[in-house]
């Protein structure tokens, strides 16, 4: 508070009049300048006021809702009528509160660490076995190749009774997770079942450190195209991918396909090193911004490229999102390699791990990420939710335009879209029920004891005869399933009887019920195709790992005949990476113009 204080002199009496109003318009002037001095004083003080005050007041709430979240907390453990189970519930509810942000925020208590070190890493300690819940036990669904469990000879559809005498046969998958994973060297007793069996079986293991390699398969094919599939960017990640890319060189690849389908994504600097193997130093990649201003980080290339000038096309699709995204987006932008596929999910979040306290972590999403050409290529807004909860798809229509270094349009708002789109054939929701109600995989365990040794994966081919008797086991098993379209038929029944439509349209309703309603026979037949491919892949595991999977859908996969196309024709490729202006004719167009005009 500033205080101003005037002193007057006494004026002599015989002073002018014009002296006077001199003196009076001084005095009215100074006040004001004080007036206004005082009132730009008390402007800032408020101004600067409010936002402490709305500081206090969210911390204020913060603390209240915290205070009465305790409190429920407290009085449910006294009074409720039952015990409960204050872990749990508590762990859940942060849970239930996260889910309501995004997908991608998410808490991890001290004994689920293991999980995020997995994801960040690759490694863990423990036995290489995935491990599924299937008929009531927990089971091996697939042993990784070379790693403990397979070592010892552990099968697909292996299950696991005891581990070290305790009784696992009432477990959840996750009890017994616990329970295979330990420190590296250490060793366990495990009691199994075999399909087929009666006799158990016990097997001791001894537990590794597991590192899962992000290279499923790697080779160079006799029109010296090197191929190399990518699973997931973790820790080391770009070092794999640089001496792979090497040793394809090594043996006489001339061009590359990097294949990050099913990628989900991973580190972001892994991203930007995989596409440093392939562009200058010094060149932006991606730019992170976020709420906390000082985070906000530009990410460029770091090292000499690998190769500058080899060419490329990426592959990718609905299952390549994050880290993926970021290097098929980096590539595309800067016109380094042609991209093939379908569009990608979209994910254009940046997730920052927080230490908690009693060993917790909660893995925050902090930010969101722009590629070279200045796009986010998220595609859901989290933030604003429609009315049920769910949250939509950006529509085309609203998404902006933006430019490649050569000027080729490329859009944000919904992940990236491949130069070239090869549409993914939509198969009937049958397969999936089959899959996930593990009826292919039961069938597959009862076909591999038949059967010792397969064709090499790239020829297997499930039999006519073989497909027939898989028809059989599935109506043996009592197989139901549900169609979203009968769904929706009974929806839409309800809606027309409503609004009085029934009697009008009531023979043509019941002839698309009858259509649509679900028929074993004829699905089993109709979709047989996809059924087919499924049960293939699910035999290749068993003999072959997910290497042979690979091999075995990359002998009918029209993404990779399309990219193999491209690398094989240069002006093709080079075309979709320069395309011409539209108002300059083709070179045949302008020779013919020279040729007729110097005739």
């Amino acid at each position: 508070m500033f205080h101003f204080h005037q002193k007057f002199v006494p004026l002599p009496i015989n002073m002018n009049r014009e002296v006077n109003n001199n003196i009076y318009t001084y005095q009215a002037n100074m006040r004001r300048v004080i007036f206004t001095i005082l009132l730009t004083l008390i402007t800032l003080q408020l101004s600067s006021q409010a936002p402490a005050d709305n500081k206090n007041q969210r911390y204020f709430d913060i603390n209240k809702n915290v205070d009465i979240f305790n409190s429920v907390v407290r009085e449910l453990d006294l009074f409720y009528v039952d015990s409960i189970e204050v872990n749990n519930l508590i762990q859940n509810s942060i849970r239930n509160m996260l889910t309501r942000l995004d997908p991608y925020t998410e808490y991890y208590a001290e004994e689920n660490m293991t999980d995020l070190q997995f994801m960040t890493t690759g490694e863990y300690g423990g036995v290489g076995a995935i491990i599924s819940y299937n008929n009531g036990q927990v089971i091996i669904n697939e042993p990784y190749e070379g790693l403990p469990a397979d070592k010892m000879g552990l099968k697909a559809g292996d299950a696991i009774l005891e581990i070290d005498g305790n009784d696992m046969r009432k477990s959840s998958v996750k009890e017994v997770s616990d329970k295979l994973k330990g420190t590296p060297g250490t060793s366990l007793e495990l009691t199994i079942l075999r399909p087929g069996e009666e006799k158990e079986r016990r097997v001791k293991i001894t537990r590794e450190k597991i590192e899962v390699d992000p290279i499923t398969y790697s080779g160079v094919s006799s029109d010296k195209i090197g191929y190399l599939h990518f699973g997931s960017f973790t820790t080391r990640s770009a070092d794999r991918v640089k001496r792979t890319i090497q040793d394809l060189k090594e043996e006489g690849a001339t061009s590359l396909i990097l294949d990050l389908r099913g990628n989900g994504g991973g580190i972001l600097d892994e991203a930007v090193d995989v596409v440093n193997l392939f562009v200058p130093k010094g060149e932006e990649i991606v730019s992170t911004k976020g709420k906390v201003k000082q985070w906000d980080r530009t990410y460029l290339t770091r090292n000499q490229p690998l190769d500058e000038i080899i060419p490329i096309v990426v592959l990718i699709d609905t299952g390549s999102a994050s880290a993926s995204e970021i290097v098929a987006g980096g590539l595309q932008d800067l016109d380094r390699a042609v991209i093939v596929g379908n569009r990608s999910f979209g994910k254009g979040l940046v997730q920052t791990p927080r230490d908690l306290p009693y060993g917790g972590n909660i893995k925050i999403t902090t930010s969101k990420y722009y590629i070279p050409s200045g796009r986010c290529i998220q595609a859901l807004d989290y933030s604003r939710r429609n009315p049920d909860g769910s949250v939509a798809r950006v529509p085309d229509s609203l998404t902006n335009l933006f430019q490649t270094r050569n000027g080729r349009e490329v859009r944000d708002g919904g992940g990236i879209t491949p130069d070239i789109t090869i549409p993914q054939p939509t198969g009937g929701t049958i397969a999936y029920y089959l899959m996930t109600d593990n009826v292919i995989f039961d069938y597959v365990t009862e076909w591999v004891q038949q059967h010792k040794e397969i064709a090499p994966p790239h020829q297997f081919r499930l039999s006519g005869g073989d497909y027939e008797v898989f028809k059989e086991f599935v109506k043996n098993k009592n197989f139901e399933y549900d169609q979203l379209s009968e769904h929706s038929l009974q929806q839409l029944k309800a809606m027309m009887e409503f609004e009085g439509y029934m009697d009008v349209a009531k023979e043509e309703f019941a002839a698309l019920e009858a259509k649509l309603h679900a028929n074993l026979d004829r699905d089993l037949e109709l979709f047989k195709e996809d059924i087919s491919s499924m049960i293939e892949s699910e035999i290749v595991q068993r003999f072959y790992y997910k290497k042979g999977v690979l091999l075995h859908q990359l002998s009918s996969d029209k993404v990779y005949d399309k990219a193999v196309e491209i690398l094989r024709d240069p002006e093709i490729y080079q075309s979709i990476l320069h395309p011409r202006p539209e108002k300059v004719p083709p070179a045949t167009k302008l020779k013919e113009r020279l040729e007729n005009q110097y005739s």
